[in-house]
């Protein structure tokens, strides 16, 4: 497990599938992700055994969050999409799923824990994401916790009938050990 002050992060399991299949097929989750068709459970399942064939650091992690009464509770998933390991570079991508839990600073926490990951231990020079600039919500918590704006690719998503700007955004290592 990685842990943080309110979180952690572990490996998923297949008893966590019924909660992503509910949050990506949610209007208001899905905006920020690139899906743009409903997904079963079985298609949960696939996607998960696919995952489980990845290299090891590049599996998706559930993000749980402490309860009052000491326990857990399942409120996404994060991860390093790919890694580039002669580069030292990966991209993450990160869902807060479970909407009660939005606003309240859980996806920063989540990241920072991952940059602290792909920095101290698996020794990345730079992480970088993709963010959708209809998202203003995700930008302010990535550059809150060192993400800087790196481009935009003009009109490179498109849904609900319209195309939308996509946001580049990265941390160097050399930024991420300034800061801390």
């Amino acid at each position: 497990m990685i842990q943080g002050e309110r979180i952690r992060l572990r490996a998923i399991e297949k008893s966590d599938l019924p909660d992503f299949q509910r949050w990506v097929n949610d209007e208001e989750v899905n905006a920020g992700l690139m899906l743009v068709m409903p997904l079963s459970l079985t298609d949960e399942e696939t996607w998960f055994e696919k995952n489980q064939q990845r290299e090891l650091y590049t599996r998706p992690l559930a993000v749980d969050v402490r309860t009052p009464s000491g326990g857990w509770k399942l409120i996404g998933n994060t991860g390093f999409l790919a890694i580039d390991w002669r580069v030292r570079q990966a991209e993450v991508g990160i869902m807060i799923g479970d909407k009660d839990y939005w606003n309240q600073g859980y996806g920063g926490e989540t990241l920072h824990l991952l940059l602290k990951l792909g920095f101290e231990q698996l020794n990345l020079n730079r992480i970088y994401l993709h963010v959708f600039d209809t998202n203003p919500r995700a930008i302010r918590a990535y550059e809150k916790i060192g993400f800087v704006h790196e481009g935009r690719l003009r009109e490179s998503h498109y849904t609900n009938g319209r195309f939308y700007d996509t946001l580049v955004m990265s941390v160097l290592r050399s930024e991420w050990f300034d800061k801390e």
